[in-house]
């Protein structure tokens, strides 16, 4: 299964409030030219902007037993998808809540949201979360759709985090339900 494959899946999970760069590269929404594997075609990120998203994405999908988004490339994958599949107004959303985050942080503990800890870090995602901060939602909705797809599409996702069986075994309808281990994805 390919990447673009296991996004259209998603789309049903997120439903019609797919941001819209997601749908575009799960082909649900106006087509864009096809882009290559290669680097961003352009900059999104600023390398403090960089930094704070690469943070934030960790905290919404830290390592535990299994690797968290950076290990699995998400921040790659969301300037990727920012730069090549998205317009210039879908990331402005991403852009000034960076930059809402970081106001924030510098207000509520006086130093930037890449220099806050993890449990500060996670406060400013919850006042996001919870609209605290200018458009948050916005910008967490989005964001949040990004790390989740970005994860769950990588071969990390798809093998750690999910069991992948090309070829599942046999149908058993009385399989023990505390047998099982891991989501199967496909």
């Amino acid at each position: 299964m390919d990447r673009r494959h296991a996004l259209a899946g998603m789309a049903a999970m997120f439903g019609a409030q797919l941001f819209t760069p997601l749908a575009r590269a799960a082909g649900l929404a106006p087509a864009m030219p096809v882009i290559d594997q290669g680097a961003p075609g352009i900059q999104v990120f600023t390398p403090p902007q960089r930094a704070l998203m690469t943070a934030l994405s960790e905290r919404i999908l830290p390592t535990t037993d299994t690797p968290g988004a950076i290990a699995a490339g998400v921040p790659a994958y969301i300037e990727k998808l920012l730069a090549d599949w998205a317009d210039v107004e879908d990331r402005d959303p991403i852009i000034s809540g960076l930059a809402e985050i970081d106001a924030r942080s510098r207000q509520d503990y006086t130093l930037a949201a890449i220099d806050a800890t993890p449990a500060q870090q996670d406060a400013l995602l919850t006042l996001a979360m919870n609209n605290d901060i200018p458009d948050g939602w916005e910008f967490f909705e989005a964001f949040r759709q990004m790390v989740i797809a970005g994860y769950y599409t990588s071969e990390i996702g798809m093998t750690q985090e999910r069991e992948y069986l090309p070829v599942p075994g046999e149908y058993d309808g009385a399989f023990p339900y505390s047998q099982v281990n891991k989501v199967y994805s496909a």
